[in-house]
């Protein structure tokens, strides 16, 4: 059985394989985060509102950001009122609205944004006698099929009461309305390791994408990796060779857009991203920006109520029980990856697109200045850092060293050459509880200040 224990031979599959496709970036990419929550989403900020969303992707350095939400009609309602059509299958935010944010926009980050209709919904329904909870993203190139679309969900259940609907439907009937309502939709199981709402799930899920979607499986053509798992696991299984792996970030506040993402080298179009999608082999999908997987919530096992975070060795050992309570616990994704893998950690296949693994600049302001990612002196330096030298993918991934040292953060050129080589350090995330991350271990971080000094 592997384990993230060691996790040194994994890190320089990691680092290896994420530099080859994204060293040489084109002159034509541009970077898209697809699933992301409106403000009319459960648990999710008040600030998710069209322009605070089209200013946090400039921000970002995010060119193509999903609406999300679009079945929910008090938000289609308003994506309809605020948006107007731009390249094909993408909108704009209208003038009157996008000119009062542009005046906030650093120059430095200002950028254009283009919006992607996009839903997430979830399906609750038994198959082969079990309960299955399954997430999927749902893209659509225009108004006229959404509008459809939600017109055929009305008639199945409450699309109103959430931004991501809950519905009683099958995942492979929901793929048919889709399919049904217009053949230029795109659907993409989501998240698809998550314990409790995704198709290759522990607790609800399936033991195989064919399993699912049955005779319909060839129409699913990429996946969503989730926050917990990033391509290497997902290379340890041959049967995901045949779909493409796609990151987003599921923000559900404005400042987490783009903290997973994609990256593309096509022309700005809804049917040329897909196409891309499609066939990775042409070298047009470039690959995904991704959380360190172990950062996510449900990376390892455990039991939160307890405080019990678990290896998969010690959760079988203990025959899924937690050692405190014994109640079951939550099996997460590195557990349920090994469960189905077929190929050794470490593996690489062949032409895939790649991959690189990041850390939010406001983490790592927040570590080197020893305060809370929300005190004022970390958003101070973020913001002076966004109107120095640019939006924040870009000083996380391409900003040169040198230029960071004149940024007035002294460790923050050797933390950012840190996170780009994955020299981290990550207690895992397990059951709901987010992993935390160090750039430094704390003798690093005192002889770095010392030799600065």
């Amino acid at each position: 059985m592997d384990s993230l224990n060691d996790r040194e031979g994994f890190k320089r599959n990691r680092v290896n394989a994420g530099r080859g496709a994204l060293e040489d970036l084109k002159d034509m990419q541009f970077i898209a985060d697809f699933h992301i929550h409106s403000y009319l989403s459960r648990a999710t900020s008040r600030e998710m509102n069209l322009e605070n969303i089209y200013r946090w992707a400039q921000l970002k350095g995010v060119t193509v950001v999903g609406t999300g939400d679009f079945t929910n009609p008090h938000w289609f309602k308003e994506l309809k009122e605020k948006l107007e059509p731009a390249e094909p299958g993408l909108f704009i935010l209208k003038p009157e609205y996008s000119q009062r944010v542009d005046e906030d926009i650093p120059e430095s980050c200002r950028a254009p944004v283009r919006f992607i209709l996009t839903v997430e919904i979830s399906s609750i329904y038994k198959k082969n006698g079990k309960t299955r909870k399954v997430h999927n993203l749902i893209f659509f190139p225009d108004f006229q099929s959404a509008s459809r679309f939600n017109a055929r969900l009305q008639n199945l259940g409450n699309i109103s009461s959430d931004g991501r609907p809950i519905l009683g439907i099958d995942s492979k009937e929901l793929l048919k309305i889709a399919l049904d309502t217009s053949p230029e939709s795109y659907f993409v199981p989501a998240h698809i390791w998550t314990p409790h709402f995704s198709v290759l799930g522990a607790s609800s899920g399936f033991d195989s994408i064919e399993e699912c979607f049955e005779e319909l499986t060839p129409h699913i053509h990429s996946v969503e990796t989730g926050l917990s798992s990033d391509p290497p696991m997902n290379w340890r299984l041959s049967a995901l060779d045949k779909v493409t792996l796609i990151s987003n970030s599921d923000a559900h506040s404005p400042d987490r857009i783009g903290r997973e993402a994609n990256i593309f080298s096509t022309d700005l179009s809804y049917y040329a991203m897909i196409e891309a999608l499609n066939h990775p082999e042409k070298g047009e999908f470039l690959g995904t920006i991704e959380f360190f997987p172990e950062e996510g919530k449900y990376h390892f096992d455990g039991h939160r109520a307890c405080s019990q975070r678990m290896t998969p060795e010690e959760t079988i050992k203990n025959q899924g029980r937690c050692p405190i309570c014994g109640k079951k616990v939550t099996v997460g994704v590195m557990h349920r990856v090994i469960e189905l893998a077929d190929r050794p950690s470490g593996f690489i296949p062949q032409g895939k697109p790649s991959f690189e693994s990041l850390i939010g600049l406001t983490e790592i302001i927040s570590e080197i200045q020893a305060v809370g990612t929300k005190s004022k002196k970390v958003q101070n330096d973020y913001f002076r850092l966004l109107r120095l030298l640019g939006n924040e993918l870009f000083i996380l991934r391409e900003c040169s060293l040198n230029t960071l040292k004149s940024a007035g953060i002294p460790l923050l050129p050797k933390a950012i050459e840190k996170v780009r080589n994955c020299d981290v350090n990550i207690i895992p995330g397990y059951d709901g509880e987010y992993g935390k991350v160090r750039v430094f271990k704390e003798h690093e971080k005192i002889s770095n200040q010392l030799s600065l000094f």
